[in-house]
C-alpha cells in the first residue's frame, strides 16, 4: 500500500513511517525543507517538499497514494479539509491524530476520578474552550465518512519511548526531563497527582498499522494502555536522572516555563480514558508501564 504521511518529519509520524516501511508499506512523507526531505529519504521515505498550507500539494500527494495518515498537526484545520476534499468520493483511509488533551481539565496537579470513554466525547460532550476547536476538527474528519472517506480519528494518550524516525523526543516527559537537567531538581505541577492514560511509541504505530487494514469508517478511537500520575513519572526521572526526589511546582512557575498550554494541559491536567482500540483494530500494545520505560528507558540510546 502506498502511504502519504504528513509530518513524518516528526515524532509520532516518523515513527509511524518506520514502521510502515518495516511492514513492506511505500510511504511518502511531507518535509518543509530540501534538508528535512534528504532526511526522510535516508529513512526510506519518498519526500514531498511542502508545507499543510499548500493546497495543490496536499491534494496531489493524497490522491496519489492508497492512505492518508495526517500525523502534522492536531489543530490545523486548513490542512484536514484538504485532505478530506482530496479523499471525498474514493473509499480510500484518512487516519487523523489527536490527543486526549481534548479531555483534559484545569486540575493543576490534582487528581481526578473521571476516565472518559470513546462514547463520551462522541455523545454531545462539550469539551474545555481552549479545546474546542480540536474537537470540531475531529468531529469534522468522522463526518468525511458521509462523503465516501474511510476517515477515522486515533487519539492518542501521553506517549513515551524514543521516536523511530528524525525526532527522537516526545512532549510530556521530555519537558519534564529538561527541566530537571538544567536545574537539577525534578518538578511537576502542583502535588503532582493528576493522573495521564499512556502509551508506548512503537504501540502507537502498531495502532496506525492495524488501522489501514481494519479500521472502520467514521471511528473514533483512543490509543492507550496504562496510565499514571506525574508524581510517579517525575519519582521515575528522578530515579533515572539520581536526583532528589520531585517536587511541587506552583502553576504560574510551571507557565513561566513551559508555557501556558503546556503547563496547563500537557502536564498539570487529568486526562484519564479507556478505549476499545484493542477490539476494533486488532491491536495488542506490548509495553504497559511508562514509570519501567523511564527507569530504563530513559538514558538508553535505542
Amino acid at each position: 500500500m502506498r502511504v502519504f504521511i504528513t509530518g513524518a518529519t516528526g515524532y509520532i509520524g516518523g515513527s509511524i513511517a518506520v514502521r510502515l516501511i518495516a511492514a513492506g508499506h511505500r510511504v511518502t512523507g511531507l518535509a518543509r525543507t530540501t534538508g528535512k526531505a534528504d532526511a526522510l529519504a535516508g529513512l526510506g521515505v519518498e519526500p514531498v517538499v511542502g508545507t499543510l498550507d499548500d493546497v495543490e500539494t496536499l491534494t496531489a500527494a493524497a490522491r496519489a497514494a492508497d492512505a492518508v495518515i495526517n500525523a502534522a498537526s492536531s489543530d490545523h484545520r486548513a490542512a484536514a479539509d484538504t485532505l478530506i476534499d482530496a479523499l471525498a468520493g474514493t473509499g480510500k483511509v484518512l487516519i487523523h491524530t489527536s490527543g486526549s488533551s481534548i479531555v483534559g481539565d484545569d486540575s493543576r496537579g490534582e487528581a481526578s476520578d473521571r476516565v472518559y470513554t470513546e462514547a463520551d466525547v462522541l455523545d454531545g460532550w462539550q469539551p474545555e474552550p481552549d479545546k474546542a476547536a480540536r474537537v470540531a476538527l475531529d468531529r469534522a474528519v468522522l463526518a468525511a465518512a458521509d462523503r465516501g472517506v474511510r476517515s477515522a480519528v486515533l487519539c492518542n494518550t501521553l506517549i513515551y519511548g524514543h521516536g523511530r524516525g528524525l525526532s527522537r523526543d516526545s512532549v510530556q516527559i521530555p519537558r519534564l526531563v529538561d527541566q530537571a537537567r538544567e536545574s537539577g531538581v525534578v518538578r511537576h505541577v502542583g502535588p503532582g497527582h493528576n493522573i495521564w492514560s499512556n502509551a508506548h511509541v512503537d504501540d502507537v504505530a502498531d495502532a496506525y498499522l492495524k488501522a489501514l487494514d481494519t479500521v472502520a469508517a467514521g471511528s473514533f478511537l483512543f490509543v492507550e494502555n496504562g496510565e499514571a500520575s506525574f508524581l510517579d513519572v517525575t519519582t521515575a526521572i528522578a530515579d533515572a536522572l539520581e536526583l532528589g526526589p520531585p517536587e511541587a511546582w506552583d502553576i504560574d512557575s510551571a507557565i513561566a516555563e513551559w508555557g501556558y498550554e503546556p503547563a496547563v494541559f500537557a502536564l498539570g491536567s487529568n486526562s484519564r480514558v479507556r478505549g476499545t482500540a484493542r477490539d476494533a483494530l486488532g491491536w495488542r500494545p506490548r509495553h504497559a508501564s511508562v514509570t519501567e520505560w523511564i527507569r530504563d528507558g530513559l538514558n538508553a540510546s535505542e
